[in-house]
């Protein structure tokens, strides 16, 4: 799990494996390119290996190259993407192509590119019915990877943004558990740009 900031989502998951309903799942570690970034203390109060890898003075391949080595050594399999906000590499994709799952906070393709509570202030702004969040596969692209799964939430009149990001968390849990499981279960593959769940 990467993230750069309080990694709400990522408590969704510990619960998850903790209570026994994502099985036969175990974090490998949680790092973060934020030394503050409360992520990081909620992996550690868990008992999960926690990773601050300092950006500063790195070019973008040379930081992602230090994340590979990290993800070889710890055997991952796939990477979540909690929050994280660092573009990775053409290098890193291509090497993790379809192994990166990223969460975010739209019903892409609207608001590609748009971070945290700026896209529910835009919902918002456009009086939006309803909103989401879409859990996608990275590219090289910022939010343009191939759609694994949405989950959709109704915006109410009496909406705002910080109702709005709680409602579209939720959603991003149960996204980020369901797409975990999938790809556990080897039912997901690509085609042409294109997610199927078999």
């Amino acid at each position: 799990m990467l993230g750069s900031t309080k990694g709400t989502d990522l408590e969704a998951v510990i619960d998850a494996i903790q209570d026994g309903s994502l099985s036969n799942v175990k974090i490998a570690f949680v790092l973060s390119n934020k030394k503050d970034a409360y992520i990081l203390e909620r992996s550690r109060k868990a008992g999960i290996e926690s990773i601050f890898l300092d950006p500063i003075g790195k070019k973008r391949e040379d930081y992602d190259k230090e994340v590979d080595r990290l993800l070889e050594k710890h055997n991952v399999d796939l990477v979540i993407l909690i929050g994280y906000m660092k573009l990775m590499s053409s290098w890193f994709v291509r090497k993790w192509r379809y192994k990166v799952m990223n969460i975010h906070p739209s019903l892409l393709p609207k608001y590609a590119g748009g971070m945290d509570t700026e896209v529910h202030a835009q919902v918002l702004k456009n009086k939006d019915s309803e909103t989401g969040c879409s859990l996608i596969f990275i590219d090289e692209g910022a939010d343009t990877g191939p759609i694994i799964l949405q989950k959709k939430v109704k915006v109410t009149a009496d909406e705002s943004v910080e109702s709005l990001k709680a409602k579209v968390q939720k959603a991003e849990q149960k996204a980020i558990l369901h797409g975990i499981k999938l790809f556990r279960d080897g039912r997901i593959t690509v085609g042409r740009k294109k997610v199927m769940v078999s």
